[in-house]
């Protein structure tokens, strides 16, 4: 067996090209001072070689990290695949790289000790997901430590203050009142509610759009047809089979996620009542599950990889010098209509 051919380095790459190391660097650092012709023979020589330089490499030469964090607390899997996905759509083909940083307990994390994981960890920049994005400690140590950073759906009273990070997020107190209203649309009137982990602001958002909609609607609320989630799946199961097993049992419950949707389909067929013709279930996101589960789950649509892409880019921006104003992106949602939900039974 031959030995394994050593790698292509920047020195090969010179060579063939007829120019210096530093010129090469030049090229891949997009510098302004290269003729075009010899950039474009250098970038020839690299794909005719196929050489790949080496970021860390390059990150310790030129004393500037080319990592962006991804900062999050959630336990919904399919939520943080989301955000990764869309984070890796926008560095594909670019410098950047994506490095995940779980934050378990982000609420027991200090804003000092938040700023010095950031530093070890080498990165330029953050991007920081809900509840780390709410934690006004985090964000105010990270602001005076001037670490750049991009929050994804924040809430007011911290986007407020935040006056050096942009934000991305959607209207989840609309989305809310939206998909609730599909339900009374279809003559429901006894709708429980799974609400989510309280110490993210989707929580307290989408419980106010729920709320909002029952008033719009001239419908009460009852108290007993609230039931608390953790958005897991298992937390979801729990909460619905307190709900529905009682003889006064709701005919429709909005889910605060789907992974709690899913739980409460399975709730209900083990008590033997059948969706959607005795009960509606309807959640939120559109996550992959949503579309996995019998039957397939009416849901808000929350752009999950469009956000990601959105605050990524943005933090692109930042780090590379071309700085805008602060603002707060907000991106469309959409109610997704599926076989969980009907008519209110007879």
């Amino acid at each position: 067996m031959s030995p394994p051919r050593a790698p292509t380095t920047i020195s090969d790459v010179a060579e063939a090209a007829g120019v210096s190391i530093k010129t090469v660097s030049r090229v891949f650092n997009e510098e302004p001072n290269v003729r075009d012709e010899t950039r474009r023979r250098v970038l020839q020589i690299v794909a005719e070689l196929d050489y790949h330089p080496n970021i860390a490499a390059r990150s310790l030469a030129g004393r500037k990290s080319f990592l962006i964090g991804l900062l999050y607390d959630n336990p919904c899997a399919n939520y943080i695949l989301g955000l990764q996905s869309g984070s890796l759509d926008r560095l594909r083909g670019d410098k950047w790289r994506l490095l995940v940083v779980p934050c378990e307990d982000s609420a027991q994390l200090g804003g000092k000790s938040t700023v010095s994981m950031v530093r070890a960890a080498g990165v330029g920049g953050v991007i920081l997901t809900s509840p780390i994005c709410d934690n006004a400690e985090i964000v105010n140590e990270l602001l005076a430590a001037r670490i750049p950073m991009v929050r994804i759906a924040p809430a007011d009273s911290v986007g407020a203050d935040a006056g050096g990070a942009p934000s991305v997020g959607m209207d989840d107190r609309s989305a809310a009142a939206e998909i609730t209203h599909h339900l009374i649309g279809l003559g429901h009137r006894r709708i429980a509610i799974i609400l989510g982990d309280p110490t993210h602001s989707s929580n307290n958002e989408r419980w106010a759009g729920f709320r909002r909609a029952l008033d719009e609607a001239g419908l009460e609320l009852d108290p007993s047809l609230i039931g608390q989630g953790l958005y897991t799946f298992e937390t979801g199961l729990e909460a619905a089979r307190k709900l529905l097993d009682r003889p006064d049992r709701p005919t429709a419950i909005f889910a605060q996620n789907d992974d709690m949707a899913a739980g409460a389909i399975v709730a209900a067929g083990e008590l033997g009542i059948a969706v959607p013709s005795e009960l509606s279930v309807v959640g939120f996101d559109d996550s992959q599950i949503a579309s996995t589960v019998w039957p397939r789950i009416t849901t808000i649509r929350q752009p999950i990889r469009a956000m990601a892409q959105a605050a990524t880019d943005a933090l692109v921006k930042i780090l590379e010098g071309s700085h805008r104003p602060p603002e707060h992106r907000i991106m469309p949602y959409e109610l997704i209509v599926r076989g969980s939900s009907g008519p209110v039974p007879d």
